[in-house]
């Protein structure tokens, strides 16, 4: 019977730990420069945003993996 590996388990937590702020932090980004669309700065800060929404996806997806891999390899 196979245990679960700790080292790895930490490591996509800690994976899923980071991608919660951005989770957030992104649609708050996106909706604030949407709402300053006038402004000059409306593009770099919907670039932001949009990258923060797509690190967020990624980092979740990264952390799922190396979970299950802990659990289950």
């Amino acid at each position: 019977m196979k245990h679960t590996d700790r080292r790895l388990l930490g490591k996509g937590i800690k994976h899923l730990a980071g991608s919660l702020p951005l989770a957030v932090a992104g649609p708050v980004i996106i909706t604030s420069s949407f709402q300053n669309q006038d402004k000059p700065l409306f593009i770099p800060i919907l670039t932001l945003g949009i990258i923060a929404m797509i690190t967020a996806i990624f980092l979740i997806f990264r952390g799922i993996m190396i979970v299950t891999k802990a659990i289950f390899d």
